[in-house]
């Protein structure tokens, strides 16, 4: 290897300065480079010897070196910064505008992708008609009831089914889909389906795909393929909308099941009087939602696998209402076996025997002693929930309910204004009762725990009845959850 001649002291800080004034011009870095190394292998001849003899010179000197190095380097900098970039960029393609990159770039090539496979799409994103609409529900986490309990309540959205917008639309669809498969109904005949309804299971109804199909055979006066029938205190913009989207109704005087006059059992008996009058096209159907198990079958399929994949299986608590008691049964013959820890309660509203049915053995309500009862059914505001006897669809899982929780008219009021105000979420009169109930099971239990509960339907359905009683939301921003939970009790 040839040997660099050592540079005498003067002569090496000369070449330092001549480095420098090197890299101040464009194109004449590799020059630099060389000056500089020469320098510093000088450090074995004259400069050494000083190094040696002189410690102190030998110190100015270096820092005078470091100075002019670090000079060098300062310029030397951006020349190896373009270097690195265009390589790079040489060597992957790039979309990247030239002007981006400084002068010296190289030309970028626009390509159109637009025909490449880079997005899949799949004919599962698209619904199949509105049948395609129900299920797969959100669940939401309700916020202002988990900080205040320091439980995660969340609430099934059943309201944002796309049908008739409510967990009706699941029994609906369960109960036709079964009727056609075992014969009771069948397309194009003129077969009518009957149903005994509060509202929710009638409107559900009417949006199932086949019996608009069976319409189009209908004779010429279109006789409406859905008949409802509902007692007359009901809030009248269900009965509105059933009459809108084509059904009859037929509103009837509020009684016992014992009576032939009430609601499913007048039902029963116009189904029957399709079925044996010759004159009339087709059959009745009575769709009985009370005792048909694909009433709680629905949820067992979908309502309930939907929740324990959205909790990713940790559930502490479910909480529902019950008027046939085809979600509570169903959600709970799910649940159950997979969660054998989790608590299931009945949220009962007043006027209703099933709290003390669950909690006590016996079906009775404080509403049913003599000369107290002011309703002949249940002696509540509340609409879908609260009942006195026991269904098939309760039946099912009655034994796996846990516990049961009351909530009378004014909790369940306070509480539709409470979730408008802190959460923005309008219901109707069975959601604020699962919300009262879910947050006394949240009490209960303690902080740290899931509780679950199934918010029914909007509150645009109670508007005449619930909402107008409960009164216009506003001005009560300081509410309290213990004000909600002692509402309706002298203090």
């Amino acid at each position: 290897m040839t040997r660099v001649p050592p540079l005498p002291v003067s002569q090496s800080i000369d070449s330092l300065r001549k480095a420098r004034c090197i890299l101040k011009h464009e194109g004449q870095h590799a020059s630099a480079l060389q000056t500089v190394a020469k320098v510093i292998k000088s450090i074995d001849g004259p400069l050494g010897i000083m190094i040696t003899k002189h410690p102190r010179m030998t110190l100015t000197t270096a820092f005078i070196a470091g100075i002019l190095l670090t000079l060098g380097f300062k310029d030397l900098y951006p020349y190896l910064k373009r270097r690195i970039r265009r390589q790079r960029w040489r060597s992957s393609p790039s979309t990247t505008p030239a002007s981006v990159l400084g002068e010296g770039t190289r030309k970028v090539t626009l390509e159109d992708n637009s025909a490449s496979n880079h997005l899949e799409v799949s004919i599962s994103d698209i619904s199949e008609g509105i049948g395609g609409c129900i299920g797969d529900t959100p669940l939401i986490r309700i916020k202002s009831l988990s900080e205040a309990t320091g439980c995660e309540i969340l609430g099934k959205a059943e309201f944002l089914n796309g049908a008739g917008n409510s967990p009706k639309d699941r029994v609906a669809l369960s109960m036709i889909q079964m009727a056609e498969e075992e014969g009771l109904l069948t397309p194009h005949s003129g077969d009518a389906v009957y149903e005994g309804t509060v509202g929710s299971t009638g409107i559900s109804s009417t949006f199932y795909p086949a019996p608009w199909i069976l319409l189009k055979e209908m004779n010429s006066a279109h006789t409406p393929l859905i008949i409802s029938c509902m007692p007359d205190d009901q809030a009248t913009e269900k009965s509105d909308l059933l009459l809108k989207l084509g059904a009859k109704v037929e509103r009837v005087r509020p009684a016992s099941i014992v009576d032939q006059n009430q609601f499913v059992n007048k039902a029963r008996s116009r189904a029957a009087e399709h079925t044996a009058d010759p004159s009339r096209q087709g059959r009745g159907f009575f769709a009985d939602q009370f005792e048909n198990t694909a009433n709680w079958r629905a949820h067992h399929s979908s309502t309930g696998p939907e929740i324990y994949r959205q909790c990713g299986g940790h559930l502490d608590a479910f909480v529902a209402g019950a008027g046939t008691g085809g979600t509570i049964s169903g959600c709970a013959l799910f649940l159950k076996p997979k969660l054998p820890n989790m608590k299931v309660v009945l949220a009962d509203p007043q006027g209703s025997g099933l709290f003390n049915r669950i909690k006590y053995g016996v079906m009775f309500a404080p509403t049913e002693r003599e000369g107290t009862r002011r309703r002949h059914q249940v002696d509540t505001i509340v609409e879908g929930i609260g009942i006195n006897r026991v269904t098939a669809n309760f039946e099912a899982a009655k034994e796996l309910v846990d516990d049961a929780i009351r909530v009378n008219d004014e909790q369940a009021m306070a509480m539709a204004r409470w979730l408008v105000e802190k959460d923005g979420i309008f219901v109707g009169s069975s959601s604020a009762v699962n919300c009262v109930a879910a947050v006394k099971v949240a009490m209960q239990l303690g902080a740290g725990n899931r509780i679950v509960t199934i918010l029914c339907d909007s509150g645009t359905r109670h508007l005449s009845k619930f909402w107008a009683r409960a009164g216009n939301v506003g001005g009560k921003a300081d509410t309290k959850l213990e004000d909600v939970l002692n509402a309706g009790y002298e203090q």
